[in-house]
């Protein structure tokens, strides 16, 4: 094999295919990239038996061929090439990239080790990908990092329609976003997976800027509720595919439907600043306290004794004469940070109670606003000094 490239090229290529790789394996040949050159293309793919990732990018190929190298070592050497064009190929067991006066030998994987990657779910239909990134990051942070509970660690998708519905709860969090999609039939059967959130997360971020990304999927009703299906990403010249988690998230409906709340409405900007501003003194899992007064303002407080901080911003409360609520501060923070809305509406039961945000435009904020495509639960504090 041999074959011409530019650096950033191939870097980006490299970059792409290795998101699938473990960092660690037990299994050597799972840590490889296999690249394989033909007419006028380098293709390159990673597998690790829970993710799989392909990319096709230009290349002069002088000579087709396969090889497969440590592709960790090879996004290393990638990163610190000099820009030029690059000439790589294959000497026997090993594999040289060649360029700008620098020259890297690898030792060559057997290829005929590496398995076969999965073959791609049935196509479902397309979705906008820079809606589709954003979507991904504003429900991401209300996921779970608990390993011991697999389920609270994916994202929750949902095909219903025109429809595609993500949510991500770690229990005391729970964050929904609905976005329109183009499915390929004209009455496609709703299906409900868990995708694994941190993967879900790297994977729409480098999708951002390919158009449109392809959505097809092999659910667990396909592999007897087992929980073994795949989802496939398809993007321009590149795919990927991830293993479905086993299980669902709770349901939110009953969770979102707030009986009665009093509903409050500030610049969601300034209210974040303030959070930072006043958490500065709080301890550890100490709360940021909010106190919405009916002068048209809410207080914050945090900290406790000697060290204490607070600010007054400017707010609307109805349906209530004031409320004190408090919330996690870094909790509240991410939630806060995953609209794009000049302000957030709260819906507030009261102190260790439910709270359900959503954003709210400049004007008539503290009426009842269009039905939301974004909504963040959180839990207040119960305990308030």
């Amino acid at each position: 094999m041999e074959f011409r490239i530019e650096r950033g090229a191939l870097a980006e290529a490299v970059a792409w295919a290795a998101r699938s790789l473990p960092a660690r394996s037990p299994v050597p040949v799972l840590g490889g990239l296999l690249l394989t050159a033909g007419e006028g293309r380098l293709a390159l793919s990673g597998f690790d038996y829970e993710a799989s990732a392909y990319i096709e990018v230009a290349a002069d190929t002088g000579r087709a061929g396969q090889a497969l190298v440590l592709g960790r070592r090879l996004l290393d050497i990638c990163k610190v090439l000099p820009e030029s064009t690059l000439t790589c190929a294959t000497e026997g067991a090993r594999f040289t990239v060649e360029g700008g006066g620098t020259r890297f030998g690898l030792s060559t994987l057997p290829v005929g080790e590496y398995p076969a990657l999965p073959a791609l779910p049935a196509p479902r239909g397309t979705v906008d990908a820079a809606r589709f990134a954003e979507a991904v990051a504003q429900v991401a942070i209300a996921a779970g990092r608990d390993e011991a509970l697999p389920v609270l660690t994916g994202i929750q998708l949902r095909l219903d329609g025109a429809s595609m519905t993500l949510a991500a709860s770690d229990r005391y969090r729970y964050a929904v976003r609905t976005l329109p999609w183009q499915p390929d039939t004209a009455d496609p059967q709703a299906v409900e997976v868990v995708v694994p959130g941190r993967r879900l997360t790297e994977l729409a971020r480098s999708l951002a800027k390919t158009g449109t990304v392809r959505i097809g999927l092999n659910g667990p009703a396909e592999h007897g509720g087992s929980g073994a299906g795949l989802i496939a990403f398809e993007g321009v010249r590149m795919r990927t595919t991830l293993r479905l988690l086993d299980g669902r998230l709770p349901r939110y409906g009953k969770l979102f439907a707030l009986e009665n709340p009093a509903v409050a409405v500030t610049g969601r900007e300034a209210l974040a600043d303030a959070v930072r501003r006043v958490a500065v003194v709080a301890e550890p899992n100490s709360p940021v306290r909010l106190d919405f007064r009916a002068d048209g303002t809410v207080l914050l407080q945090a900290g406790y004794e000697d060290d204490v901080a607070s600010q007054r911003l400017p707010a609307t409360l109805a349906d209530a004469d004031e409320l004190s609520v408090a919330f996690n501060p870094a909790y509240l923070l991410d939630a806060l940070a995953s609209f794009r809305s000049p302000r957030v509406r709260f819906e507030l039961l009261g102190a260790g109670q439910r709270s359900l945000l959503s954003g709210a435009p400049d004007a008539e904020a503290e009426e009842a606003p269009a039905p939301q495509d974004h909504r963040h639960l959180l839990m207040s504090v119960r305990q308030l000094s």
